[in-house]
């Protein structure tokens, strides 16, 4: 059974004793705190702590780091207080174990729920210290290695959120070793019997391929050391996840994965590295396109290496990758990499460029966070943040920026900055103008236009893949609509109050106040936006502002609509005032609005006809006029009787164009062999411009019958 002395002399290697004492002392602190429990398991609790810390000392993590995994339970299972550890051991202790804790003292609705707030928690630790992780990682590796004792549903439970999350966050942070054995102990709890088919097969395959494996491994060392070449060639083993997924993904049998031999060679610096790869690629012919320089541009998690694929001895793909022993450390043990330095085992900190990157990283969780909704939103953002196939793309001034595949210009822009993202109009993608929509690949250089009071559109969120993106536009778009039903219900009310011979700014402060009260609202703001959104009436909200609980009479229910005028709109008022799709409102018409609950007011032309249930309800409609200064297009229905013609339809295109006009929509329904009838939506101006094409299109000599589509 493994001891606290035997960690004590593995530490040895690389803490000075008084620091080995400090964690000593937290054991013996959490095993007195831990007295009496026991693991399901039968175990005494305190051996989960000091495995957890043993895991952290195989990464040669510094020594708060240890005491916290030695306590990382005391706070969540025990009496004992975040205060009475920080007394003991110190803050920076105490923030660690705090950050790892659940949050015990809340009740929650559901486990869903549950999980999502203590990732939440743990974020927020993490923006204050990445070590929280790390020890979360050795806890959640230690707990997967002992899933044995629980039942088959739990552990199924517990393995999911280890592979979608924790797994995911290993290979975010770049530390391999614990991401391979996560993965893998997940897999054999979700899917024991294929983990244990594809173990044997491995074992067996294995045997045989031994002999292979020795003579490739050694003509590889022969290749290095007759060009004088240092370095050092291992067989490279694939783990049991990895084997399933490329035999799920690129349906081929386990045969096939495995006639791929997989090689790493360790060398001393980066020069070398390359000069070993055009030995290997003069020994064996390399696969065109499967040369990748992770050297040049690292992985966001920091992983360096250069990766090719060679045509072996009769033609057997050989994988070969080629890094220095600090790129080796760095792949295995990622950011954890940046506190081998302490320990005086290199001059500078091996993993400091992949820990500020690990910094930036959970920058971009807390800015997730902040933007979410709710803390399960907010976990579905991360787990979609985590692990994409990347892309590599320029800014103009040629920095390089990470993306996952299928990533758009949008993406981009939020990447930069999120008000880039928030004020984009088009982009350039080496240099020539394209879609935002545009799909992205490896090498292109990306500019993004701004200009000053654009704003997020709500498409966006069909071809964002980007969890920042797809998170900062729906923040953005609850903000835009929240300001603008606050206008709107500003104006309502103000016309509602308006028969009353007042206005919102003549009201006593502590009238509003009682009334808020009442609703139970907090602010003003809040009740402006219920009514801009069409969930409470601005005329009786107006008759409880004055303190009014007579009922209203007949004249004034009449008048109450038109009370201060008709509200004028100029079609950009954004989401709190649309345009009805059933009668294709055009300025010039005639207009009325319907106040529909949760949109707002939408503009109907004033003859429409599913507005006639409405008329006896006033408090629902509202007088419009259009303003005088309209700078934008509006969609219109035409049904046109033709004659059936080759062409026809680019005709039409051509005169439609010639117009000024664009064609949203274009339908053709056959008749007979003579007569079709076309049905266009066209953006246009107004009803004159709209008068104009019409005009236009009657003469065309086909042409018969031109109708406006009307509900």
């Amino acid at each position: 059974m493994f001891t606290i002395d035997d960690l004590a002399d593995r530490l040895g290697g690389y803490l000075p004793p008084e620091e080995i004492l400090q964690v000593k002392r937290a054991f013996y602190y959490a095993e007195q705190a831990h007295d009496g429990q026991r693991r399901r398991s039968g175990e005494p609790y305190v051996t989960h702590p000091l495995a957890v810390a043993n895991i952290l000392a195989n990464m040669h993590m510094d020594h708060q780091s240890l005491m916290a995994a030695m306590l990382h339970d005391v706070i969540e299972d025990t009496g004992i207080t975040k205060e009475a550890l920080a007394h003991q051991f110190g803050d920076p202790v105490a923030e660690l174990v705090d950050g790892v804790s659940k949050l015990t003292q809340i009740t929650f609705e559901d486990k869903a729920v549950a999980q999502a707030e203590n990732f939440q928690k743990m974020v927020l630790a993490m923006s204050k210290d990445i070590r929280v992780i790390i020890v979360k990682l050795a806890d959640r590796l230690h707990n997967m290695r002992t899933l044995g004792a629980l039942r088959p549903d739990k552990k199924r439970r517990i393995a999911r959120e280890t592979l979608e999350i924790y797994a995911r966050i290993a290979s975010r942070l770049g530390i391999n070793t614990i991401r391979v054995e996560l993965e893998d102990l997940s897999f054999q709890a979700i899917h024991p019997m294929r983990a244990e088919r594809i173990k044997r097969a491995v074992t067996k395959a294995r045997g045989n391929r031994r002999s292979m494996m020795r003579q490739i491994q050694d003509s590889l060392q022969k290749c290095l050391d007759d060009d004088a070449l240092v370095g050092s060639v291992v067989g490279r083993q694939k783990h049991l996840l990895s084997i399933y997924r490329k035999m799920r993904d690129q349906r081929k049998p386990f045969v096939e994965i495995m006639d791929v031999f997989g090689f790493r060679i360790i060398t001393d610096d980066v020069d070398t590295c390359y000069r070993i790869l055009g030995a290997v690629h003069n020994l064996y012919k390399p696969v065109p396109g499967r040369f990748k320089d992770y050297i040049a541009i690292p992985k966001a998690n920091g992983y360096q290496s250069l990766h090719t694929t060679l045509f072996g001895p009769n033609g057997m793909p050989i994988e070969v990758q080629i890094r220095t022993r600090e790129m080796e450390a760095m792949a295995n043990n990622g950011i954890a990499a940046h506190w081998l330095y302490k320990a005086g085992q290199t001059e500078r900190p091996i993993g400091a460029g992949s820990h500020a990157r690990a910094r930036e990283w959970v920058r971009g969780l807390l800015e997730m966070q902040r933007h979410a909704g709710n803390s399960l939103e907010f976990i579905e953002h991360v787990k979609n943040d985590l692990f994409p196939d990347d892309i590599y793309v320029f800014t103009p001034k040629g920095d390089i920026m990470e993306l996952p595949g299928g990533a758009t210009a949008v993406d981009f822009a939020y990447t930069v900055h999120t008000d880039i993202g928030n004020s984009c109009i088009a982009c350039r993608i080496d240099r020539h103008l394209a879609p935002l929509s545009s799909t992205l690949e490896s090498g292109q250089t990306l500019e993004i236009i701004t200009a000053p009071g654009a704003r997020p559109n709500l498409a966006w969120l069909n071809f964002v893949v980007t969890a920042k993106a797809r998170s900062a536009i729906r923040h953005a778009i609850k903000h835009q609509q929240r300001t603008e039903s606050v206008q709107l219900g500003r104006r309502l009310l103000n016309r509602a109050l308006g028969a009353f011979e007042t206005s919102l700014e003549e009201l006593p402060e502590p009238r509003m106040a009682a009334v808020l009260d009442e609703l139970e609202l907090k602010h003003e703001d809040d009740l402006l936006e219920s009514i801009g959104l069409g969930t409470r009436m601005a005329y009786a909200i107006a008759r409880r502002l004055l303190a009014s609980t007579e009922p209203a009479s007949a004249e004034e229910v009449a008048t109450s609509p038109h009370s201060g005028g008709p509200i004028v709109i100029n079609g950009a008022e954004g989401m709190v005032i649309s345009f009805a799709r059933c009668c294709y409102p055009l300025p010039g018409d005639p207009v009325i609005g319907h106040l529909s609950v949760g949109k707002g007011i939408v503009v109907h032309r004033h003859d429409c006809g599913n507005l006639q249930e409405l008329r006896d309800d006033p408090d629902k409609l509202f007088a419009l006029e259009w303003s005088q200064q309209i700078d934008q297009d509006f969609p219109v229905a035409l049904r046109l009787h033709v004659e059936t013609r080759r062409g026809l339809v680019a005709e039409l295109a051509g005169l439609v164009t010639d117009a000024d006009a664009n064609i949203e929509r274009i339908g053709i329904e056959e008749r007979d062999a003579r007569l079709s009838i076309v049905n266009l939506t066209l953006a246009v101006h107004d009803r004159v411009h709209l008068a104009s094409i019409m005009k236009r299109l009657r003469n065309l000599p086909h042409v018969g019958k031109i109708t406006r589509v009307r509900s």
